[in-house]
């Protein structure tokens, strides 16, 4: 017998015996939510009722994973949105939310918006175990992992919001009369308490204060007419959507023309500032974390055409104008992101694992912003960009000055 006839039978064994004794291989863990062929997110937002212009951030977001699972998803698997309607009744929210964890399955929730509805939902979702990512709502109470681990905000705080304008205010305007518009509930108290941090031994800056109820609309035209009667020269109007549009249009409307300050939250365009009238909104400043997107120039950004891209094709009934559809797919393509990370651990502990040790770049977001987080920091953005609308669109405030970006840590 030839010599390698004699080592045909060894070698067999030795290749039987790496068979044996090899590792299977890894195997796919999964929580409710997650299987080989898809994963179900769960998502609440106003479609409906005073606050329904924020629906477009849901249609977004829908519009967004269509276009995933149109690449092959996620890892191979599909993402199933189940987006549903809060009328802006924020007591709605938890009947909601009990119906895509316990009815719908979803493996996490993502984008509720709103901080009252965030707030109603965030114990029993931290109770169950369920990720309630990148709420799109900033009060600072959403980055506190020691107490709610299952809980993270996405933009910046209201409290830093209102640090910023401040410090702004500070610096370029030392001798200024100020007057504030806030709702009389917890978010609008946060903002103002940001706003009073960032004066620190200079609050006496703010000359009146006035609060108002968003379920009193009718009530802001007079509001801001005292405000006005305090000779302020600047104006910090803390309010959300039409309330926000209906103190621009009435401070124009009374021949009241301070230096004046809207949240991001009222940044739309299309949404916000054009029912206002855009000749009123002409002088607004506000802060952002995004690339532009409407100039001409703009279009230069690889990031910024495969954003209109996008709309183009996959949301092409929205307001190109609108805010609302960049902040949707930022924060949509972060959940992709950590969702990529899980490879094939889709348990709710890795999610959350994986979405508390961040740091990416976002093809959308300004240069120099960063997402972060890490087990102790639930807030993944952290910087703010000013910016002033012109009468047709924002446009950087002080481009290339020390305070044109502010970080509020």
């Amino acid at each position: 017998m030839s010599p390698l006839n004699l080592l045909l039978p060894f070698r067999a064994a030795v290749l039987c015996t790496l068979v044996l004794h090899a590792s299977p291989p890894p195997q796919s863990k999964y929580d409710p939510g997650a299987t080989d062929a898809e994963i179900k997110i769960g998502n609440v937002v106003p479609y409906s009722g005073s606050f329904a212009e924020y629906g477009a951030i849901g249609r977004a977001e829908a519009a967004y994973f269509r276009m995933i699972n149109d690449r092959g998803g996620v890892h191979g698997r599909k993402l199933k949105f189940i987006s549903l309607d809060s009328a802006s009744d924020p007591e709605k929210s938890l009947g909601l939310v009990r119906q895509l964890v316990e009815q719908d399955q979803v493996l996490l929730t993502f984008g509720i918006w709103g901080t009252p509805a965030n707030m109603a939902v965030r114990p029993y979702l931290n109770l169950k175990g369920v990720p309630q990512l990148f709420v799109a709502a900033t009060d600072s109470a959403f980055d506190d992992p020691a107490h709610f681990p299952w809980t993270m905000g996405f933009q910046a705080s209201r409290r830093a919001e209102g640090r910023a304008y401040a410090r702004y205010i500070l610096r370029r305007l030392p001798h200024a009369r100020v007057a504030v518009l806030f709702s009389d509930d917890p978010p609008g108290r946060d903002w103002l308490l940001g706003v009073r941090d960032g004066l620190g031994e200079k609050a006496g800056m703010i000359v009146k204060e006035v609060s108002f109820e968003y379920s009193a609309p009718g009530t802001i035209d007079e509001k801001i007419g005292a405000l006005k009667a305090s000779a302020a020269d600047v104006f910090l109007n803390l309010a959300v959507g039409r309330s926000a549009t209906q103190a621009i249009r009435k401070a124009y409307d009374l021949d009241w023309h301070p230096v004046q300050f809207i949240p991001n939250a009222s940044i739309s365009v299309a949404a916000f500032l054009e029912p206002a009238g855009l000749e009123k909104s002409a002088g607004v400043i506000t802060n952002a974390r995004s690339k532009s997107w409407l100039r001409p120039q703009s279009r230069r950004d690889p990031a910024v055409l495969a954003f209109l891209d996008w709309m183009k094709e996959y949301n092409p009934a929205a307001d190109l104008r609108d805010a609302e559809n960049v902040y949707a797919y930022e924060v949509s393509e972060t959940l992709v992101e950590v969702l990529k990370k899980c490879g094939d651990d889709l348990t709710r502990v890795n999610v959350m694992k994986q979405a508390a040790n961040l740091d990416l770049e976002v093809g959308m977001l300004r240069p120099g912003i960063r997402i972060t987080t890490s087990p102790t920091d639930y807030q993944p953005i952290k910087d703010l960009f000013l910016i002033q609308f012109d009468g047709r669109e924002w446009v950087p405030l002080g481009a290339g000055q020390p305070d044109s970006q502010i970080a509020p840590h």
